[in-house]
């Protein structure tokens, strides 16, 4: 259970900011930038467990009355939840139907107040630490740089391990372990 679906973010980086990193000054490899700093922003949010920029997040969970965790974080709004029925038809809950809470560190939890016929639910909310890249802070920014310019640089090599330290040190102080 616990399927996410989610919009495709707002770029994390503009373009001209890994290029004048780089000090590339033509546009002959801006798709590939822009792949690699994509990729960047990723491994960011799969290392810090955060996402980045706002974006809206549809996931699917049981149906339960014990508080289910959202997958998501940091969770901004919760906006709707609905039961899902076997044949994948939803029906929006009303508010008294559910409960819904922000903890401080930003995850959501959502629970149904009452039981429902059906065995799943789909919340929909909005999850990203900023509405835009000026937002982030410069840690994070500056680590997916890095991370881009590390991966431009060493795109002939084989893979290697992860991220240099350098970046994973900029953006440590912002990851966030689940206990499950």
């Amino acid at each position: 259970m616990g399927t996410i679906v989610s919009e495709a973010p707002a770029a994390s980086i503009p373009l001209a900011e890994i290029k004048a990193f780089l000090r590339i000054a033509t546009s002959e490899e801006d798709a590939l930038l822009a792949g690699l700093v994509r990729a960047a922003a990723d491994t960011c949010e799969a290392f810090t467990g955060r996402a980045l920029i706002v974006r809206a997040v549809e996931e699917t969970l049981a149906a339960s009355t014990a508080w289910s965790r959202l997958g998501a974080a940091p969770v901004v709004a919760i906006e709707s939840v609905a039961a899902l029925a076997a044949d994948g038809i939803a029906t929006a809950l009303a508010a008294g139907d559910y409960g819904i809470d922000i903890d401080a560190a930003g995850e959501g939890w959502v629970r149904l107040l009452r039981a429902v016929g059906e065995k799943r639910m789909r919340i929909s909310y909005r999850a990203g630490m900023a509405a835009d890249p000026n937002g982030l802070p410069e840690s994070l920014r500056h680590g997916v740089v890095r991370l881009a310019a590390h991966l431009y640089a060493n795109r002939d090599r084989p893979e290697g391990a992860g991220p240099p330290a350098a970046v994973t040190a900029l953006w440590r102080p912002w990851r966030w372990l689940r206990l499950r």
